[in-house]
C-alpha cells in the first residue's frame, strides 16, 4: 500500500455535468486512492474558457458529494492557476525548447501535403516543423506556442541525450511507447486565443499539486508521451498511470455531449454508483452509499489495488 505517499485526483472539464462515463473515471480514482490509504484531490479544469459553462463546476461538486466522492482539499480551479503556467512556458522558451508559431490547420495540412503526407480520417495533424524551421510565412498574427521534439534530453532535462521516443508501463494495458516527434510532432502549450493547452496545465498541476498516481480514462491514454516529454523537459517527476474502460454512446464512441450523453440521475446515487462500478468489474451494491464505497474499496485492495477488476479483460 502507498500510504501517505499516494495522492490522486479527479479533474473534470465544466463543459457539462458529470455523466456516465465520467463518474467511471471519478469512481476509479476514488477507489485508487482509498485502497492504497492515500489523498484524493479535486481540480476544475476550466481554462478552455470558449467551452466552459457557467456554474457547471458547482453542479459537478454537488454531483460528486451526492456520490459520497468527497475530495481531502478544498477543489482548484485551473483558471485561477494561470501564473504557474506562464512560469513554465517562459522556463521552456529560456531553454529554447518552446517556439511561436502562427500556422493554421490549413497551413498545416498544406505542408503535409507538400511532402507527401496523406491524412487519414480522425488521424492526428502531426506537425511538420514549419515555424520551427524557418519555413512558414512571417509571424504576422497570431501566434501559438509550441514544445520542440526533435531536441535530445537527458533525464535531468539537460541537452543532449534521450528523446522524444517515449516508454512507459501502463497499470492496466502494460508496456506502451510512442515517438512523439512521430506521432504528434512539436504540439501547442498556448493557443493563438491565449487558452493554455490541456498538456501543459495537467502536467504543471500534476506536479505543483504532488500528484503520484493518475486514473483516468483510456480515451486520455495517447496523451501520456506527450506529457511524460512535457514532465522531462521541466524537470518535473512522472506520475504512475492507469486508464480506466470507457462508457460508450451509440455510435461505438466515448460516451460524450456529442453523441447524447446525459448528465447523471442521481435521483438514486447508488444505482448511479452501481452501474459505474459495473464497468469497472465490480458487484453492485445495496447500500447505503457509504457502505458500497467502503465494500468495492475493500474489494480493491483485496485483488491487487487495482480500481479495475482483475477478471474484467482489457479492452483494446
Amino acid at each position: 500500500m502507498a500510504g501517505r505517499g499516494y495522492v490522486g485526483r479527479f479533474a473534470p472539464s465544466p463543459t457539462g455535468p458529470l455523466h456516465a462515463g465520467s463518474l467511471v473515471a471519478a469512481l476509479a480514482s476514488w477507489l485508487d486512492a482509498r485502497a492504497h490509504g492515500g489523498r484524493w484531490l479535486l481540480r476544475i479544469e476550466d481554462v478552455d474558457t470558449p467551452r466552459t459553462v457557467a456554474g457547471v463546476d458547482q453542479t459537478i461538486v454537488q454531483q460528486l458529494s451526492a456520490c459520497g466522492l468527497h475530495p481531502d482539499a478544498p477543489p482548484v480551479w485551473q483558471s485561477q492557476r494561470t501564473a504557474l503556467y506562464r512560469a513554465a512556458l517562459e522556463q521552456l522558451m529560456a531553454q529554447g525548447l518552446a517556439y511561436a508559431c502562427s500556422c493554421s490547420r490549413k497551413d498545416i495540412e498544406i505542408a503535409l501535403a507538400a511532402q507527401g503526407h496523406t491524412r487519414t480520417r480522425h488521424a492526428e495533424l502531426v506537425y511538420p516543423g514549419s515555424c520551427r524551421l524557418g519555413l512558414s510565412h512571417p509571424l504576422a498574427r497570431a501566434s501559438a506556442w509550441r514544445l520542440r521534439t526533435d531536441v535530445p534530453l537527458a533525464p535531468q532535462g539537460q541537452l543532449p541525450g534521450g528523446s522524444a521516443n517515449i516508454t512507459w508501463n501502463d497499470r492496466r494495458l502494460g508496456p506502451q511507447a510512442q515517438d512523439v516527434a512521430q506521432a504528434v510532432g512539436d504540439f501547442v502549450l498556448q493557443r493563438a486565443d491565449g487558452c493554455w493547452t490541456y498538456q501543459l496545465v495537467v502536467v504543471v498541476d500534476d506536479a505543483a499539486q504532488g500528484i503520484s498516481h493518475v486514473v483516468r480514462g483510456q480515451d486520455l491514454a495517447d496523451n501520456t508521451a506527450r506529457q511524460i516529454w512535457l514532465q522531462r523537459c521541466l524537470g518535473l517527476p512522472v506520475p504512475q498511470y492507469f486508464h480506466t474502460p470507457l462508457v460508450l454512446g451509440a455510435d461505438g464512441a466515448k460516451l460524450s455531449k456529442q453523441n447524447g450523453a446525459q448528465a447523471l440521475d442521481l435521483s438514486s446515487p447508488l444505482q448511479a454508483l452501481n452501474a459505474a462500478a459495473a464497468v469497472l468489474g465490480w458487484p453492485a451494491q445495496t447500500g447505503p452509499v457509504p457502505q458500497a464505497l467502503a465494500a468495492w474499496t475493500a474489494l480493491v485492495a483485496a485483488h491487487g489495488g487495482s480500481p479495475v477488476a482483475p477478471w474484467l479483460p482489457p479492452s483494446p
